[in-house]
């Protein structure tokens, strides 16, 4: 299979599956316009965020890592009356991008952006938070990871993108620090008593990689 086979798929999937939206797709524009790196969640992707929020009634999310905000806007649409989700990004213009695409989409009254160092504006934090979605600076993983649990419901679940990064995950000795920072968070989550864990490959328009689930118990 090649990489124009997954991103054909993908398409397919978008088309018959999740469809055309005027919000999410200038929320991508716009972000392009505005120089961000083309690392957003694909639609399939992003849906599969939307089901999951919905299927465990959150109420309550935290993102970390808001880039321009599309994964933000999913999530967001998943929420009840009343809802709320707090994404965390360190950059002051991606928020400002991330905050016009998000209040162009409708769901601005659901959610916060807090601009600052993801880590130390978690731990400013107070849960409990039904979902976490961690898709920010790989190094720190573990301690993303760490912070969200502590702030989680039993039954919430810890979603956490770019675990496979095209297998060089499976490098022990690499000397990569997003690579060294996944291999941690799997260490972590393989010993931590309070969840129930898997990782899953993916395949599509983003490449080779996957992603962790890890339900609070």
């Amino acid at each position: 299979m090649s990489r124009e086979t997954w991103t054909a798929f993908d398409a397919y999937i978008e088309d018959r599956l999740v469809g055309r939206d005027a919000g999410l797709e200038a929320a991508l524009a716009d972000s392009a316009a505005a120089g961000l790196a083309p690392i957003a969640v694909s639609p399939a992707y992003g849906k599969l965020l939307h089901i999951l929020a919905l299927s465990i009634g959150a109420k309550r999310i935290v993102e970390v890592g808001t880039l321009g905000g599309y994964s933000t806007i999913w999530l967001a649409r998943a929420l009840p009356a009343g809802g709320k989700l707090t994404t965390l990004e360190i950059d002051p213009p991606t928020a400002k991008v991330a905050r016009a695409n998000i209040d162009r989409a409708g769901v601005g009254g659901k959610v916060e952006i807090i601009v600052g160092p993801a880590l130390q504006s978690l731990q400013k934090l107070e849960g409990p938070f039904d979902l976490a979605f961690i898709d920010a600076n790989k190094n720190q993983n573990p301690e993303y990871f760490t912070e969200c649990l502590a702030r989680m419901r039993s039954g919430g679940l810890i979603i956490v993108d770019n675990v496979v990064r095209d297998g060089r995950v499976l490098n022990a000795a690499s000397e990569d620090p997003d690579i060294k920072g996944v291999r941690r968070l799997f260490d972590l989550m393989g010993h931590e008593p309070q969840v129930t864990v898997t990782a899953i490959q993916t395949v599509g328009v983003k490449g080779y990689d996957g992603l962790a689930i890890a339900r609070v118990n």
